[in-house]
């Protein structure tokens, strides 16, 4: 959600800052905008794509080897050329791009107004840049010191990278809440909302922590905090190839991502499980461990994708380590003044480790002294940092919005922390424990001979591309596959989809099946199947259109479907992990079929960093 990309050194800023921005593409916006430092400052900004703000720029001046740009997703003012970022202050002091929202931003702009300040834009980050400038003058202080104290003003979320005229020769960079990463290179420095955009050109970065102040100069950098106390710098290394950043012959990322399943599965487990296939060990737990065994009750927070593994992660933890798990939305927990004991293990679920809502679910468990476990596929990010202890899950960049191998990723921790605990717990034997790990080891397989089926998905997808409405079903572990099978739908095709359990379609949703409407059935074999065979009859009785994911060989719904999907054979506890990859091919093929941006649907963002 948003995009910041900065460069400050000896080389020509612009290509590099376009290039960080075509990088953050991914994190969804709808206008772009640069700021160059050659003497003057000069700004272009566009309402748009990247590519429109490339065209807007020709035959302008665009050097200078200092500079920062921006990809805005609209919060305050609707998107168009005045509102998107960077802003300059008034009397032209300071520029300024910024993530994140600025809560107390109708108080400041009100105060400003009574000392004689106007704005052009809608936007609360126009308030910010004037208060740094009326603090500047008013004080006659130096730039960072006007930046650290409009900052002791603010109420809200930020990720900030800001220039002065009076200081041509450097950016501040300041972050609380929203992510900001500093690359690390020879007489030049890289800033970025993530590391997408520097990992071409350096491995070594900082991440700014909440409440961090960054002055960069060429060839000198100061951290420091708000409160002016200096902090050491500490480097860390990127695991991140560009390759990883790149299409790499397929049409899209989320192509790509779908493809990637077997490898992010198999990456997630490596080195975690024993190569006799005897024993599971994570070693991001093993210092809480005894007090996960322990735990009366675990609450698994999440946000959309990351939500529906935790439903996953309910089912496979209380089936295998009889723990009672609660699944919550993060926006909703941290409003609802949830009960807390101070023996319950939270578990928070994210991909990208930035999640505003579960960020602050973290912090809410923090002060009631419950043990906080992240689950999470971005080292350095927030997420990892605030917990207590967790998991990385070892995914890869996932740059599709629509996420697809994260979701497998996540259930697979999930699947290795029930099989674990069960042992532990001696609620398994070891050869029914070995056996467990041997289905899961055998998952990339599997995944594998469903991706052979692409063709199959492509040709169905075609029959229903021109839907209106989708409905999906699923019972146990696949009534949470049904939900993310209708996210997919909806989120990247636009066609309306709701997910149920199968048993509660007779409670309202059988009243919408008529011969126009496909319904998708997660079928395989478990021991809901009998059940899930008379839901399918009773679509079908309506004229309904079935779809259904079955295991190999199946023969009775083969006869009773429109359509048939295999998937093979597998240990109910993981068959989620197979079921759901024909429901992401679907989706991909219909909103590819119907001319959708896949990578970039609209009004969504990969991170949501702000509420």
């Amino acid at each position: 959600m948003c995009g910041i990309v900065g460069y400050i050194g000896l080389k020509q800023a612009y290509p590099i800052l376009v290039k960080g921005l075509k990088r953050l593409e991914y994190r969804g916006y709808d206008s772009a905008g640069i700021a160059l430092i050659n003497g003057d400052t000069n700004i272009y900004k566009k309402k748009g794509k990247v590519s429109d703000l490339e065209e807007h720029v020709k035959n302008k001046n665009l050097s200078g080897t200092i500079g920062f740009g921006h990809t805005r997703w609209a919060t305050h003012g609707e998107p168009n050329d005045t509102n998107a970022h960077p802003h300059v202050s008034e009397k032209g002091y300071f520029a300024l791009i910024h993530n994140g929202i600025i809560e107390n931003y109708a108080y400041l702009r009100k105060k400003l107004e009574s000392r004689g300040y106007s704005f052009y834009s809608e936007t609360d980050t126009e308030i910010l840049v004037n208060l740094i400038e009326y603090i500047y003058l008013k004080g006659k202080v130096e730039p960072e010191m006007a930046v650290r104290m409009a900052l002791s003003k603010v109420v809200g979320a930020y990720g900030l990278v800001i220039s002065c005229k009076d200081a041509p020769d450097q950016l501040i960079a300041a972050r609380r809440g929203s992510p900001l990463v500093i690359g690390i290179g020879d007489e030049e420095y890289f800033i970025a909302s993530d590391a997408t955009p520097i990992v071409e050109y350096t491995k070594s970065v900082i991440y700014l922590n909440n409440d961090n102040v960054a002055i960069l100069k060429k060839n000198e950098l100061t951290l420091k905090t708000i409160d002016d106390v200096p902090l050491s710098v500490t480097i860390k290394q990127l695991n991140l190839d560009i390759g990883e950043i790149e299409k790499n012959g397929y049409d899209h990322f989320m192509l790509k991502e779908i493809f990637e399943q077997p490898k992010s599965i198999h990456d997630t487990f490596r080195g975690r499980i024993a190569a006799d296939l005897s024993e599971i060990k994570l070693g991001g737990l093993l210092d809480v461990m005894d007090r996960i065994e322990k735990a009366k009750r675990i609450i698994i927070i999440g946000c959309g994708t990351s939500w529906h593994a935790g439903l996953v992660g309910e089912y496979l933890l209380e089936e295998y380590a009889r723990i009672p798990v609660e699944v919550e939305y993060g926006s909703e927990f941290r409003y609802r003044k949830p009960i807390i004991y101070e023996d319950d293990i939270v578990i928070a679920i994210s991909q990208s480790g930035e999640t505003a809502d579960t960020l602050a679910a973290i912090n809410l468990a923090k002060e009631q002294n419950a043990l906080v476990l992240g689950i999470c596929n971005v080292v350095g990010s927030s997420i990892p940092r605030e917990t207590h202890a967790g998991v990385f899950t070892h995914a890869g960049p996932e740059i599709g919005v629509a996420s697809t191998k994260a979701f497998t990723a996540q259930v697979t921790v999930l699947a290795m922390m029930a099989f674990l605990l069960s042992k532990k717990k001696g609620l398994i034997n070891d050869e029914e424990y070995k056996a467990l790990i041997t289905e899961l080891n055998d998952i990339p397989d599997k995944i594998e001979i469903i991706l052979k089926n692409n063709d199959q998905f492509k040709k169905i997808a075609e029959l229903y591309k021109d839907a209106s409405n989708a409905l999906y079903l699923g019972r146990g572990y696949f009534f949470p596959v049904a939900l993310e099978g209708a996210l997919k739908l909806k989120e990247i095709s636009y066609i309306h989809a709701e997910g149920y359990p199968a048993a509660e379609m007779k409670h309202g949703p059988i009243a919408l099946i008529d011969k126009n409407m496909p319904v998708f059935v997660i079928a395989t074999k478990d021991r809901s199947y009998e059940k899930i065979v008379s839901n399918i009859q009773e679509v079908k009785a309506r004229n309904g259109i079935v779809i259904a994911i079955v295991t190999e060989g199946d023969t009775i719904i083969k006869n009773l479907a429109d359509h048939v999907l295999e998937v093979p054979a597998a240990e109910a506890a993981l068959a989620s992990l197979l079921a759901v990859v024909p429901l992401q091919l679907l989706s991909y093929h219909i909103a590819v079929m119907r001319g959708c941006n896949v990578d970039q649907p609209r009004n969504l963002a990969k991170s949501v960093t702000v509420e």
